[in-house]
């Protein structure tokens, strides 16, 4: 009886190891950073980095980085663009690690459209250290 006491004992233990905590990750695994949201009608401004990455301006002192599949074509001359989250809810939320499509005016065809993974919200550092023609 008290070997299956104890077995019992050490599943249990076990089971909990496993078990999910508060962030949505497992006991013992590093805390989960937050998500940052933003409001997609509070997005300022934006700026092509590299051709795989859009930084947008939200509000007076956010920026966050968008990383693109594959690029994003036409975003290098545009001056409007739309920022549509997959599900396509206009005027929702986006937050870190969700993804959305940027659509603008091309050049060689009516809309140009790239997937976008929102990637990160800039530290004030991160900010201060963009290149001057990827500020937005």
């Amino acid at each position: 009886m008290r070997t299956l006491a104890f077995a019992a004992l050490g599943t249990l233990t076990f089971l909990a190891s496993c078990a999910p905590v508060e962030g949505g990750g497992m006991a013992g695994d590093p805390p989960a950073r937050a998500r940052q949201c933003f409001s997609v009608n509070q997005v300022d401004n934006f700026e092509q980095g590299r051709p795989d990455q859009v930084f947008l301006r939200v509000g007076r002192n956010d920026v966050y980085e968008l990383n693109a599949a594959g690029g994003c074509l036409d975003m290098d001359f545009a001056i409007q663009m739309a920022l549509i989250p997959d599900g396509g809810l206009v005027g929702s939320r986006l937050c870190t690690d969700d993804w959305a499509r940027i659509v603008v005016p091309g050049s060689t065809s009516q809309t140009s459209v790239c997937r976008v993974r929102i990637s990160k919200k800039l530290t004030a550092e991160e900010i201060a250290a963009l290149p001057a023609n990827h500020r937005p």
